[in-house]
């Protein structure tokens, strides 16, 4: 089934194609805007070749008639460039939903708990979301410092995208202690597909606000962000 479709729609293109060329060469503009109408019901992107003809082709005549012709077609045009509907106005519709994922920003909250788990030590670890509603980067879930690394892990959603950072504390190999602040992009394959653009497409704004942070760990599973993976980086 979606094979024949896409077998008509194919057809349609190329018909929408040569009536273009056809009613450039012949002057029938009234003609070829009719076909374009009855293309634009039937495919609605089968008209977009017929549409490129009739705007952008030079015309073979040079006469006055043919000239006020062709524009006259055009302007008839205007309409169904800038309706709605219009699979151009779609276009650009589907680029502006894209570009809006990479436009969240980060609230006064987020930096301070952030700041007061770098400077102050009050958490262990912070753990942040992307709310869509408000278009911003919010804090999600704050650990105290006595808790765990497995108690952090525990606080990650399993089929959900999550930012996080945390405050490893280790000893060096010098007997001395230590701490390395991570940033961890939560990323699990369970997850929405929309989850995962968004907070693919938001970390290096939401990363270069977060001042002070020492290694990135970008993770699909538990594996990827082990102790062990964290410990080695720390080392």
């Amino acid at each position: 089934m979606i094979r024949t479709k896409n077998v008509r729609k194919r057809g349609i293109f190329q018909f929408g194609w040569e009536i273009g060329r056809i009613g450039l060469a012949t002057e029938f503009n009234f003609l070829s805007l009719s076909l374009l109408s009855i293309s634009s019901v039937l495919a609605s992107d089968s008209c977009l070749p017929f549409l490129t003809f009739l705007l952008f082709h030079p015309s073979s005549s040079s006469s006055s008639s043919s000239s006020s012709s062709s524009l006259f077609s055009q302007l008839l045009l205007i309409p169904f460039l800038t309706s709605t509907s219009s699979p151009i106005i779609m276009s650009f519709r589907g680029l502006r939903r894209q570009n809006t994922l990479s436009a969240m920003g980060v609230n006064e909250h987020t930096k301070k708990t952030f700041s007061e788990l770098q400077r102050k030590k009050m958490y262990r670890y912070v753990i942040f979301k992307v709310d869509e509603k408000k278009r911003e980067v919010v804090v999600d879930k704050i650990g105290n410092p006595a808790e765990s690394y497995e108690d952090f892990t525990a606080a990650l959603p399993d089929n959900d995208c999550r930012y996080a950072v945390y405050d490893f504390d280790f000893v060096t190999s010098d007997n001395c202690q230590k701490s390395k602040i991570f940033f961890i992009a939560w990323s699990p394959a369970s997850s929405r597909i929309r989850a995962k653009m968004l907070y693919a497409t938001s970390k290096d704004n939401f990363r270069h606000e977060l001042d002070g942070i020492h290694y990135e760990i970008q993770a699909t599973d538990p594996a990827e962000m082990d102790l062990e993976v964290i410990r080695d980086r720390a080392q």
